[in-house]
């Protein structure tokens, strides 16, 4: 079959041939129609999370089940699937209490194994980590929410427990961003999105952003928020991932506000300082935010079934798999306009 491949960090990936994969006992090969191109796979692909390799790139991805394992109860050949970018073991005691997504043993396509920037992608512990996908949303839409509009939804709906009215923060509008501030609009809060691209705040605005704030211009973005909002968000999201972005996040809060960090921090940003006697003092929240288990899914879903959340929106550039390593370089650069990039596969 064919894969996109990298077998160094920072060198570009390669469409090639490779051996179909084989089918686990407990899991599925699924036949990827979709596939999302993702900042986590760029921070594999240059070793800032670093991965086995070779390896394929790829962990937001749908498709249909292609070979089931002969432990698998719940699937069949020709069900239409999307999947977590986190599986769980399926045995585990978090697994068995619904928390996968922070499985001790989880896998991940693309980093723990190979990726779905192929034209077949194994799943392991099938009957916990399929997500059966409605007729009327297409592959290229579901493979967007895998890993960002997945992320944002239960960041925004289970950490930030956002509620109609409440000021949302939102500081980042790439993928994720645009994900929580079109999430957050449609819950009917009053949403704040904050970034230093003139055209993702354009798209924040058409999303439902009701201010925008250039932190490029404007160096103080907590104390504009607080401002704006008479006297702090209710809910902030760092959906970028920098010491920065962090710190804003939390000092834009109200006091007994909730942040929530979902942009990955890594290496020497792992640790940023915030301000934690702002947190005492105002018995602020902070919450990490890492995906959303499968069974969690049908509410999104029945969502984006009935229109109130529009993720295809969400999407930009559609291309094929002997474009994605080319798109996955391009994000050693800013992007040059806002929207998820996706693969599509044939078949």
């Amino acid at each position: 079959m064919r894969a996109v491949i990298y077998d160094a960090y920072g060198q570009p990936p390669t469409l090639a041939e490779v051996p179909e994969p084989a089918c686990p006992r407990d899991g599925v090969v699924i036949a990827v129609r979709a596939t999302g191109v993702c900042r986590s796979d760029w921070h594999a692909w240059k070793g800032h999370d670093p991965v086995t390799l070779p390896q394929v790139p790829g962990h937001e991805l749908a498709g249909t089940v292609a070979e089931v394992g002969a432990e698998v109860r719940q699937w069949q050949v020709g069900d239409r699937v999307t999947v977590p970018f986190v599986c769980g073991c399926g045995v585990c005691e978090l697994c068995r209490s619904g928390d996968a997504q922070v499985c001790p043993d989880q896998t991940q396509p693309g980093f723990t194994g190979p990726g779905s920037f192929a034209d077949r992608v194994t799943i392991n512990a099938a009957d916990v980590n399929l997500v059966a996908l409605p007729d009327p949303i297409d592959f290229v839409t579901a493979a967007s929410l895998g890993c960002r509009f997945a992320t944002a939804f239960r960041a925004i709906t289970a950490h930030g427990r956002l509620r109609a009215g409440d000021w949302l923060a939102v500081h980042g509008c790439g993928g994720v961003g645009l994900s929580a501030v079109m999430i957050g609009a449609a819950l009917g809060a009053r949403v704040v999105a904050v970034d230093i691209s003139a055209a993702a705040l354009d798209r924040a605005r058409e999303l439902g952003a009701e201010h925008v704030v250039d932190a490029g211009r404007d160096a103080d973005t907590a104390a504009l928020i607080r401002e704006i909002t008479h006297g702090g968000a209710h809910v902030s999201i760092d959906a970028l991932g920098t010491p920065t972005t962090a710190a804003a996040s939390v000092s834009c809060l109200r006091r007994r506000g909730r942040h929530v960090q979902v942009g990955l921090l890594l290496g020497p940003a792992s640790t940023p300082p915030l301000p934690m006697d702002r947190v005492i003092a105002h018995e602020l929240e902070i919450y990490g935010s890492h995906g959303m288990a499968a069974h969690e899914y049908p509410a999104m879903l029945a969502l984006v079934e009935d229109g109130t959340l529009r993720p295809d929106r969400l999407v930009g550039d559609v291309i094929s798999l002997d474009e994605a390593g080319a798109a996955l370089m391009a994000m050693d650069h800013p992007a040059t306009s806002p929207g998820m990039t996706v693969i599509r596969l044939p078949g």
